[in-house]
């Protein structure tokens, strides 16, 4: 059973800059290929970003290329999400997800076994 704990979400403006984080049970960071996700009210959930086990690649969608970034820390247990130039339409509830089915699945809502509760990100114009 993994653990994953969000926070970081706020109410931020058009430009501003959020850092999520996902804390996580012990050894999911370095074990497990990991991945933010978002939904926005009435929208179906998808992916932000990934990154492998090995912290070696990391993958994003095409709306937040070059303006988020994915990385993680080993000593903390902890997955974090910087996101910079938000815009309106980032706003979302932002989910952290952990143990990948496949690597084909890494930006797919159906290809991680467990999340977290997740943290809620406005941007207001």
């Amino acid at each position: 059973q993994r653990r994953l704990v969000e926070s970081g979400g706020d109410s931020v403006q058009s430009g501003g800059t959020l850092k999520l984080t996902c804390v996580a049970s012990i050894s999911t960071v370095t074990t497990s290929a990991m991945a933010w996700f978002r939904q926005a009210p009435g929208k179906e959930r998808e992916a932000v970003a990934s990154i492998e086990p090995d912290h070696k690649e990391t993958y994003y969608s095409d709306s937040v290329k070059g303006r988020f970034t994915i990385s993680v820390s080993n000593a903390a247990n902890t997955l974090y999400l910087e996101m910079n130039d938000l815009k309106p339409e980032d706003s979302a509830v932002y989910y952290c997800a952990a143990d990948r089915h496949a690597w084909r699945l890494r930006m797919s809502p159906n290809g991680y076994k467990y999340w977290g509760q997740g943290t809620q990100v406005t941007v207001s114009s």
